[in-house]
């Protein structure tokens, strides 16, 4: 397993956390995913065997959000 920080913009409210949270909780591969409102960040742990970071930041943006 992989960890990553990414900074997800967009987010305003707790739903937007949640929305996050099971937009990544959601893809193969993803162990667990801590979504931040404050901190605008998403900590995201992966097999980098099954996912990319680029995948995750591609999904983030998928549902509506910016990541980096």
């Amino acid at each position: 397993m992989e960890e990553t920080l990414i900074k997800v913009g967009g987010m305003s409210c707790q739903g937007c956390v949640k929305n996050v949270s099971g937009v990544l909780g959601a893809l193969p591969g993803v162990a667990s995913a801590e979504v931040s409102l404050a901190a605008g960040e998403a900590k995201v742990a992966y097999d980098p065997q099954v996912l990319s970071r680029a995948a995750l930041l591609g999904a983030i943006e998928d549902a509506g959000f910016d990541a980096e």
